[in-house]
């Protein structure tokens, strides 16, 4: 007789799911950050949303969250994964790199943070346990917002971006010891604490060294073995294993399961499978820590928020004001420059998650009491969600305060003001400069631009014609030359300058010939619509040319091939270009083969 299934023991895990693969891919197309979806989720469907009123309509009960426990354990093993990779990407060579930063600014902005806050946090009457827990969950930021939001805007490399990296390294660094320290004080029972401290030190480093000891023995030839079966299934089920194992054996000895995984990962670091191990555990670390922020849309509660905003709103603000002064005092005094100081300052002031990692952990072991953990969090919670609006922000305060660009004397050359009838070549990275050597071949004359007195610089020195400006803005475009110029080609790879360019050039000039590099078909179809005769997509071009290396390596002749390969290229063109193109594509002897 087959079993009969309870659908409710499976709902919480479908609300999940749905979230990070509906909710979320939805939000991310207006540009909403998937950490925020997350936790307007959690708020939306757990116990103070929808879920509170599942005694009312029974219906909610299949698509809400009533009991937040339930997601305590997955939100518990996101953590552990969150710190297991902080652990991983650790390495002793960053650290020297950056020791300034992360020592310097970074361990500065923690220790003067959480004084600053957490004396506030004593004058309001908080118990001294309680305001130093709640001074250092304060002064941790969000490492998970702002290296997402860094890295979409491809500011990771930038000075602001590294300065930023290195506070967030340091402040994940000292989670761990805060999450003993809670421990510790948690166990006290009137006892001495310097008595219970060294005690705890001691059973802790005992199971530390017991898990260091067996790791480096026994991780090495564990991987190796697994690696040797050429089976992503046993590579994945070792490194949960690994992670979730020592995390549990963490656990038992009294430490944080989040602590275990922390050494876990540093002792994978060591070893030459780390990389090969976070593209593995990338799609579950990120469903895990969706979980955990999940939950901390969960615990905002509506009605505190609207019968205390006034408290909630003056601890975000201070929050916010204290963090911001203290990074921008600190690296001003470390020279770095004022754009960087205030963008760093900017996108590390809000809270971070590992404020409610801690403050939970502190009103468990009964440390911080409830109402004000509660308030402190919901007011966190406030700043977090505002981060993606504090990080375009950031950016425009960086530009107003940015020093003077000095341009390098060969970017300072202008263009020739000739009305000769060049091709211009937007961009001199590696395509723009393959483009620029293909006209050179054929003997037609051009000129390149960029934004990047660097590859001016580079192109001027290697004797090309290259001149630095910015090709989005019209002005720009007419002295360049646009008017007179025979084709325009862009090769840049940021679609939304890619746009601007071929709108400003189409309106100077309606029967140029342009020719523009797409990210993909819908952004080729999109550059059809403005005006260009010609878009490539590069997802398509580097099919057709995978496909052309492997029919020729197979054995078909070149000459069938090529044909081939043109005719799927038109097929694609056709297919992507409007029914009424406003120019006319280029003849096919007009075109080089790869663009």
């Amino acid at each position: 007789m087959a079993t009969t299934i309870d659908p409710s023991a499976y709902k919480d895990a479908i609300v999940v799911l749905a979230t990070a693969g509906v909710i979320v891919p939805f939000a991310k197309r207006f540009r909403v950050n998937s950490i925020v979806a997350f936790m307007a989720c959690g708020a939306l469907l757990g116990p103070f949303g929808l879920g509170g009123l599942v005694s009312s309509v029974p219906l909610l009960r299949t698509i809400t969250v009533s009991d937040p426990n339930a997601l305590i354990g997955p939100a518990e093993i996101g953590v552990a994964f969150l710190l297991f990779v902080i652990g991983l990407e650790l390495s002793f060579e960053r650290l020297v790199t950056m020791r300034r930063l992360v020592f310097g600014l970074g361990l500065g902005q923690v220790a003067l943070s959480a004084a600053i806050i957490g004396g506030f946090a004593f004058l309001l009457k908080q118990p001294a346990a309680a305001a130093l827990i709640i001074g250092f969950g304060l002064a941790l930021s969000s490492t998970a917002m702002v290296v997402e939001l860094l890295s979409a805007r491809r500011r990771m490399m930038t000075s602001a971006g590294r300065t930023s990296f290195a506070i967030l390294l340091c402040q994940d660094i000292a989670v761990v010891p805060l999450l003993f320290l809670i421990a510790v004080l948690g166990a006290q029972n009137g006892g001495s604490l310097v008595a219970g401290l060294a005690q705890a030190l001691v059973h802790a480093f005992a199971a530390i060294a017991g898990i260091v000891v067996v790791g480096r023995l026994a991780l090495r030839p564990l991987f190796r073995l697994v690696a040797s079966t050429d089976s992503s299934e046993s590579f994945l089920a070792a490194t949960l294993l690994v992670a979730l194992g020592t995390g549990l054996v963490a656990a038992t000895a009294g430490l944080s399961m989040g602590l275990g995984a922390f050494i876990a990962g540093l002792l994978l670091a060591e070893t030459e499978y780390r990389r090969a191990i976070e593209v593995t555990i990338e799609p579950f670390k990120s469903l895990l820590i969706g979980v955990f922020f999940l939950t901390v849309g969960m615990s905002v509660d509506p009605v505190q928020l609207a019968a205390q905003p006034g408290i909630i709103l003056g601890i975000a603000a201070g929050l916010l004001l204290t963090k911001a002064l203290v990074v921008l005092g600190l690296a001003r005094l470390l020279s770095l420059s004022a754009s960087t100081a205030i963008e760093t300052a900017i996108m590390v002031a809000p809270g971070g998650e590992f404020a409610f990692v801690l403050l939970n952990a502190a009103v468990g072991a009964k440390l911080v009491d409830h109402h004000a953990a509660s308030l402190v969090l919901a007011a966190v919670s406030l700043t977090m969600v505002t981060l993606p609006l504090f990080a375009r922000v950031a950016r425009q305060m960086a530009v107003r305060f940015a020093a003077p660009v000095i341009l390098p004397e060969e970017a300072t050359i202008l263009p020739p003001d000739d009305h000769s009838g060049r091709a211009i070549v937007i961009g001199c990275g590696r395509v723009g400069r393959l483009v620029g050597s293909m006209l050179e071949e054929h003997k037609k004359p051009y000129i390149a631009l960029d934004s990047d007195p660097i590859l001016i610089a580079g192109q001027r020195r290697a004797g090309r014609p290259a001149f630095f400006g910015d090709a989005t803005k019209p002005d720009f475009l007419k002295l360049c030359g646009v008017v007179d110029a025979s084709a325009l080609i862009v090769t840049i790879h940021n679609h939304r300058a890619v746009d601007e360019i071929v709108k400003a050039a189409r309106a100077l000039r309606p029967e140029l010939i342009i020719v523009a590099r797409a990210r993909d078909a819908a952004h080729a179809r999109h550059l059809y619509e403005l005006g260009v005769n010609d878009a490539v997509p590069e997802t398509i071009e580097a099919s057709l040319q995978l496909s052309e290396a492997a029919l020729v390596g197979l054995g078909v002749p070149m000459g069938l091939v090529i044909a081939s390969v043109h005719e799927r290229r038109d097929v694609f063109r056709r297919e992507l270009k409007p029914a009424a193109a406003p120019a006319p594509a280029l003849p096919r002897h007009g075109r080089s083969r790869r663009l």
